[in-house]
């Protein structure tokens, strides 16, 4: 059985408790670990890019530039 369920403290006491006895200098790091797991967990994975869609704009090559046909698709993206 893992030590924090034995204690009866829960985990946040076992981990209090010996956050408490590290330095002050190591307790940054805990406090800077912590951060970017934190961070790290707000992390959305973006979507893939895909490229099947190439060519897919031929229709519109004449009616705009290539500037206009990206804004385009960036519009119907949305």
């Amino acid at each position: 059985m893992v030590a924090w369920l034995r204690c009866g403290g829960g985990i946040m006491g076992s981990v209090e408790e010996k956050f408490r006895r590290l330095p002050p200098e190591l307790q940054r790091e805990v406090m800077d670990f912590i951060d970017f797991l934190l961070r790290k967990v707000k992390k959305k994975p973006g979507k893939k890019l895909r490229l099947d869609w190439a060519g897919g704009l031929k229709e519109y090559r004449d009616k705009f530039t290539s500037l206009e046909l990206q804004k385009k698709a960036l519009e119907w993206w949305d």
